[in-house]
């Protein structure tokens, strides 16, 4: 069974509408398809309509915000209620941090000479969630930067002056808002962090401790050293493990969707939890 439970669409900062990230999955054979877009379930409606029609088994979820220890942190929720009236509220919240961080963006691009970026980003996110990717883009059309890799390893990627994460809340926060809606909180790509081993180590205690369900073994195109490491870790620290490419552009094939190793047999898949389908 091929599984993808990490994939993105216009709904926040993917390039396909709900609709064709569906169409997408299902010519690539991907059995098993979660939508998790960035801090909004806006998609979900219209992508479990088609997901019904095509025959995939549609997964709700989403990626939410958060930190630790100064670090910006994701976790995805998966098997979510979206209609759930507490996640509802934390979401409205994530929206306005959202709308904060990006004019807090917008003003330090600004310093360094690039005008205009929390307008021009904003006009191309339109009705999606405003992330760093629409601001790349922006960059990018004005000339600011040569392509989309530039603008995160210059201004916009980790520990660049457009990685502004201390507004969003704690781990053990989004996890409730994730348990309150039914659903099952996992750790995202714990390899894009870049931690230390110790340092990832003690965010997975953590993580557990505050009642975390599972981490991302394989996400997108990674090494075989540091998945079966990953495998490792999630029978340490008793998580289940889940899957997903991260997908976000069909110009970019080594995260294409369902194009990911298969968890290794000694993983507990997250799956299991509300499906009787085998590995």
């Amino acid at each position: 069974m091929k599984v993808d439970l990490h994939c993105h669409s216009l709904a926040s900062d993917g390039a396909l509408t709900p609709q064709q990230v569906l169409e997408r999955a299902h010519a690539n054979e991907v059995n098993m398809l979660a939508l998790t877009d960035h801090d909004t379930v806006a998609g979900l409606a219209e992508a479990s309509v088609i997901a019904s029609n095509l025959g995939v088994d549609f997964v709700a979820g989403i990626e939410l915000s958060t930190q630790w220890s100064g670090v910006g942190i994701h976790v995805v929720g998966l098997n979510i209620d979206p209609h759930n009236p507490d996640l509802k509220v934390a979401l409205a919240g994530q929206s306005l941090k959202r709308e904060e961080r990006a004019q807090l963006i917008g003003k330090k691009l600004a310093k360094l000479g690039f005008d205009n970026c929390y307008e021009g980003a904003k006009h191309i996110a339109g009705d999606s969630e405003l992330g760093r990717p629409h601001f790349a883009r922006y960059m990018v059309e004005q000339g600011f930067v040569e392509d989309h890799s530039s603008a995160f390893n210059k201004y916009l990627g980790a520990g660049k002056v457009g990685d502004v994460k201390n507004q969003w809340p704690e781990i053990v926060e989004v996890v409730s808002w994730i348990h309150a809606a039914g659903g099952y909180a996992v750790l995202a790509h714990p390899d894009k962090y870049k931690l230390t081993r110790s340092k990832l180590r003690r965010l997975l205690s953590y993580f557990k401790e505050v009642g975390g369900d599972a981490m991302e073994v394989v996400s997108g195109s990674q090494n075989k050293d540091v998945t079966e490491y990953f495998a490792r870790l999630c029978d340490e620290f008793d998580l289940y493990a889940s899957c997903g490419s991260d997908f976000h552009n069909p110009n970019t094939q080594w995260c294409d969707l369902g194009r990911i190793a298969p968890l290794p047999k000694t993983c507990r898949p997250i799956w299991s939890l509300w499906t009787s389908s085998p590995n």
